[in-house]
This record gives C-alpha cells, structure tokens and sequence, in this order.
C-alpha cells in the first residue's frame, strides 16, 4: 500500500502567506519582485515558464520584467520549496504546501499538458534508496510520469 502525504493546500492569499513564511524562514527575504512572480506562478492552471511569468508580470506590473531575472527567483523557489520543476517541459509549478519537504512524482499529459501532482513516499524512498545503494547522494529526485490523462483518453 503506498504512502500519500496529506495536506491542507491553502489557496490564493493564504498560498502567498505560506509561501512567504516559508521563504523568509530559511532567511531570504520576499521583495515585492518575488511576491508578484510567486503570485503569477500559482495563477498558472498549468506548469509555466519563465517566459510565461515574465510575460504575466510584465502585464500586472506594466513595465517588462526580463525572463533571466524571472529564472533566478525561479532557482530560489526550487532551492526553498515554493516551486517545483517540471524538468521534461522546463517549466514550473508552485508548491501547493511548501512547508511540507517531500519528493514528487508528476503524471504530465502529452495532449493537453495538464500536470498532476502526486505524493508516493514508499515510490520515492524507493528511488533515494536505490540511488543511494549505488553510492549515488541523491539530492533532489526527479520523477515525471508521461503519457495521455483520463480526460484525453476518455476524449480519444
């Protein structure tokens, strides 16, 4: 039987304040610059690059936010847990619990891109201990699952 993490994924503000919270406890600081991307990051239905954010930002704060500076804060929302990367797609999604420290596991649609999320502590332990029985330190697992959603299946 695996072994799924339960969380209460707050929503919206309550998302930015756990996200806030969770940055400046590991002693970074949130500039408005890195609440507007974590802000545009989370309104993404679907994992965004950091063209797509740099173009949402870019929009709400109506003057042009450059995709390189969108990439670093990216790279520290990875680093602190607000984001996870999507690597197949190089693209983002934000941590819907970013207080929680864990592996993830994503099933990505070919057809329509939608990415699920999941939790399987028994399928990622899995992963680091096989890593790790090669004499390999894993440090951050990477897991994506490719294929056609029950939606564009259903749909076919």
């Amino acid at each position: 039987m695996a072994s799924h993490h339960h969380h209460h994924e707050p929503q919206g503000t309550d998302l930015n304040k756990a996200a806030q919270a969770t940055l400046e406890k590991s002693g970074e600081q949130w500039t408005a610059m890195r609440a507007q991307i974590f802000k545009a990051l989370a309104g993404f239905e679907k994992p965004a690059s950091a063209y797509d954010i740099a173009e949402a930002v870019s929009k709400s704060e109506g003057r042009r936010v450059a995709a390189n500076s969108v990439y670093r804060i990216l790279d520290l929302f990875v680093a602190s847990n607000l984001a996870r990367k999507v690597e197949s797609a190089n693209a983002y999604v934000a941590n819907a619990h970013p207080d929680c420290l864990h592996d993830c596991i994503f099933l990505v649609c070919d057809s329509c891109g939608n990415t699920v999320h999941l939790d399987d502590d028994v399928i990622t332990n899995g992963v680091r201990s096989a890593a790790e029985a090669t004499g390999f330190s894993p440090i951050r697992p990477v897991i994506e699952v490719r294929g056609t959603c029950a939606d564009c299946d259903a749909a076919n």
